[in-house]
């Protein structure tokens, strides 16, 4: 018996998914100037992502990239791939996954930490590119703060832990281990966790943060 199979992303989800743009082919001789790869533990996503710069107009000419990856990832750096080129390198650098989601017009909620792939191995590309160039100056760094003392759980790990699909303060203890020894860390990572979600998502997503009763 064949059951009717229900497709849950958009249209445009759904061409980029099937017809997917710039994807490096097995056989093409792409000269990149910089690369880029990353990798999504949660998911077991990774993702290349190549550029050309034409460095006097500081643009991203060309591109190209490959994942071993869901739909959505496959989608979200198609859609990506199509964003950048012509585009500055330090506007390249800002896209974030919720550009990549209006582009695409949505997600699943359970799927839109898959659109981070791509835009994190654009940044490397950028950043190697940067590398390559002598423009290490260019390159951005975050320090890292401490948040949970007793596990030593720091703020880009909160953050990573959002990009990642942590929606709650149940899914950051699960993912960082933060806040299961003195608890006192509760507050400043509910605090970050709603910061990340508005910053990367948008802010349109509820938030959890009591444990779930057994």
């Amino acid at each position: 018996m064949v059951t009717q199979f229900e497709w849950l992303y958009s249209e445009i989800v759904k061409d980029h998914f099937m017809n997917p743009r710039n994807v490096l082919q097995e056989d093409e001789k792409f000269e990149a100037d910089g690369e880029g790869l990353t990798g999504n533990i949660k998911c077991g996503d990774e993702m290349l992502f190549l550029i050309k710069v034409d460095k006097e107009k500081n643009i991203i000419s060309d591109c190209r990239w490959k994942t071993y990856g869901c739909a959505s990832a496959i989608a979200s750096t198609s859609a990506l791939s199509e964003m950048v080129i012509g585009m500055s390198l330090d506007d390249a650098y800002r896209i974030s996954p919720r550009d990549v989601e209006k582009r695409l017009g949505s997600l699943p909620e359970h799927k839109i930490h898959c659109s981070v792939l791509g835009d994190k191995a654009l940044r490397a590309a950028i950043d190697d590119y940067y590398r390559k160039n002598g423009m290490t100056n260019k390159i951005t760094k975050k320090e890292a703060h401490i948040i949970c003392e007793c596990m030593n759980v720091t703020d880009q790990e909160i953050e990573n832990a959002v990009l990642e699909g942590a929606r709650s303060y149940y899914e950051l203890q699960e993912m960082t281990k933060l806040g299961t020894v003195c608890g006192k860390c509760k507050e400043k990572a509910t605090e970050l966790l709603k910061k990340y979600i508005d910053e990367h998502f948008g802010g349109d997503i509820k938030i959890i943060t009591n444990l779930p009763e057994n």
